[in-house]
């Protein structure tokens, strides 16, 4: 994603919240790709700021403020789009998320990693991870990407580092994600990285005015995963 200027249009806000907030939980489909060995320095405190994690050619860092004009420009697109919650559709707003997703992230409730390649300076997609109990023991997940890097690998890379983030240093026991039914690519990813099927959500999803059924994937610590991922 890359750095474009708009013109910031005065919001509501009550306006503002809810486009804080819709974009929680996106999720979307990549591919695969192997990674590296891993080194023992992981973050104390996961509240006070998210740790750097690299995996095969990416790294996953805290958002910031710098990468709102990337985000607006790849992950509002149709395509995109199409089976997540609708994303702002203006820097500002975006602006307002990554500020919104530190304030959950200093009081332990959600967690935002943004999706930045070998090579990139700014975010060309995100993973998110929130709390569905008080003691973090269940937590739902969610990933988006911009299309042009679709196939590319960084999806596993960065769902590796995720998943094994959230259960060695987080202590979630089940990462639940949500892909609505007519999504393959983004089923097909989650069953690549070793997500369970467990049923259907009926009319759980509504987009563009209608509600759609969700499939419900679930992988657990029990699981075995362990990636080969960088901390530092």
């Amino acid at each position: 994603m890359e750095r474009r200027r708009h013109r910031r249009p005065r919001v509501s806000r009550a306006r503002a919240s809810s486009a804080e907030k819709r974009v929680a939980l996106m999720a979307t489909s990549f591919a695969t790709c192997a990674a590296v060995t891993p080194t023992p320095t992981i973050a104390s405190d996961w509240r006070e700021g998210l740790p750097i994690l690299r995996g095969k050619g990416v790294t996953l860092r805290e958002l910031r403020l710098s990468d709102a004009a990337s985000l607006l420009a790849l992950l509002t697109t149709e395509e995109v789009a199409r089976f997540i919650s609708p994303p702002p559709t203006t820097i500002e707003g975006f602006e307002r998320f990554i500020q919104w997703a530190q304030r959950e992230r200093e009081a332990g409730r959600y967690l935002c990693f943004a999706v930045v390649p070998d090579g990139y300076d700014t975010a060309v997609g995100l993973f998110q991870v929130r709390q569905l109990d008080p003691m973090f023991g269940t937590a739902e997940w969610g990933f988006a990407i911009g299309s042009e890097f679709w196939g590319s690998g960084l999806f596993v890379a960065g769902a590796q580092l995720v998943i094994e983030f959230s259960f060695d240093v987080v202590g979630v026991h089940r990462l639940e994600a949500r892909a609505a039914v007519q999504n393959g690519r983004g089923s097909a990813a989650l069953r690549k990285i070793g997500a369970v099927q467990e049923g259907i959500l009926r009319k759980s999803f509504l987009r563009g005015g209608k509600y759609l059924d969700q499939a419900l994937w679930a992988i657990l610590d029990e699981d075995g995963y362990r990636s080969k991922a960088v901390w530092g």
